[in-house]
């Protein structure tokens, strides 16, 4: 019996607004054991940025742990990501959502200058140094676009987002639902999901799309 794929999968908290898109980290976990493989879930064991009351959109007056956050998505079965091994894993995948760009980095607010989280850029780079794919949905690219020297990517049909990144050294591609793009040198799949108007549906399309794609190049 053919061995499992092994796949990371790299949260940034709970809920779309301040962490990882429900919809998109869901899809991700399924699409893999779709295709027969089996996940791990990470994320840094930091405070949010903010809080964000979903009903309302407005910030709310309390602070949360990213890592507690996500335990949510992970049923409680997470770890820390500075528990992360390159050598233990075949792929990395990142679901979106706005705790990509204020909790993994600060891009909502800094835009092209700004930083990733260490534990998040080493992650990458050690998976990108070991030739092993990984896999950025929606606003996630951006996050590529800032750790790796010009990868071509995409976040979908957003001009104004593809500028910002494209600023950073990104080759960006416009895409539909459940188109990806892939850079070969890097092993870089994305694919756009809530970056356009979707339902659950068009989420669940561009998450198997990028798994089978990663899948292809182990």
């Amino acid at each position: 019996m053919e061995k499992k794929k092994r796949f990371a999968v790299i949260l940034a908290g709970c809920g779309v607004f301040d962490g990882s898109e429900i919809h998109e980290a869901i899809m991700t976990l399924y699409a893999i054991m779709k295709n027969q493989g089996e996940y791990e879930i990470f994320a840094p064991d930091i405070e949010q940025h903010h809080v964000i009351n979903h009903i309302t959109g407005k910030e709310m007056n309390e602070t949360r742990n990213v890592l507690i956050e996500s335990s949510r998505i992970a049923r409680g079965n997470i770890n820390p990501i500075s528990d992360f091994k390159a050598e233990d894993f075949d792929a990395v995948i990142f679901p979106g959502g706005f705790g990509v760009a204020k909790n993994l980095s600060d891009f909502a607010f800094q835009g092209e200058n700004c930083t990733v989280n260490p534990g998040v850029e080493k992650v990458v780079r050690d998976m990108v140094k070991q030739s092993k794919p990984v896999g950025a949905l929606c606003i996630s690219p951006a996050i590529m676009a800032k750790i790796l020297d010009k990868p071509e990517l995409t976040i979908g049909q957003d001009e104004d987002t593809a500028d910002l990144l494209e600023n950073m050294g990104a080759r960006h591609k416009k895409t539909g639902h459940g188109e990806v793009v892939i850079d070969e040198k890097y092993k870089l799949v994305t694919s756009p999901c809530y970056m356009l108007e979707a339902n659950i549906m068009d989420i669940a399309e561009g998450t198997d799309a990028v798994v089978k794609e990663i899948i292809n190049r182990l």
